[in-house]
């Protein structure tokens, strides 16, 4: 599936939404950028980006897998995901070592 991206729409700590030419899609594209000490210290990790788009399209495929809808259409880059558009649920989940 195809979508052209246009003007960013948001940009937060670790992604930028882009609309796109369908009003029902929008491309999410994964950044190196990183933060600590809530937004205190702030950098990038080389490949940061691809990582995450590999690991959260492996995570909402395998929801769908198991009947759980996400928002998730396709991996289209290294970097980037198409996804619907949505309501979101502000909840922001922090793994650490």
């Amino acid at each position: 599936m195809s979508a052209e991206r246009r003007a960013p729409l948001s940009e937060g700590k670790a992604k930028i939404l882009y609309p796109t030419d369908r009003n029902d899609f929008i491309v999410q594209h994964f950044k190196d950028d990183a933060t600590g000490f809530n937004g205190l210290k702030k950098g990038q990790i080389l490949g940061k980006g691809p990582i995450n788009n590999a690991i959260s399209a492996w995570v909402f495929q395998y929801l769908e897998k198991h009947g759980i809808p996400t928002h998730f259409v396709e991996k289209t880059a290294e970097r980037e995901m198409l996804i619907k558009r949505v309501k979101i649920i502000p909840v922001e989940v922090v793994v650490r070592n």
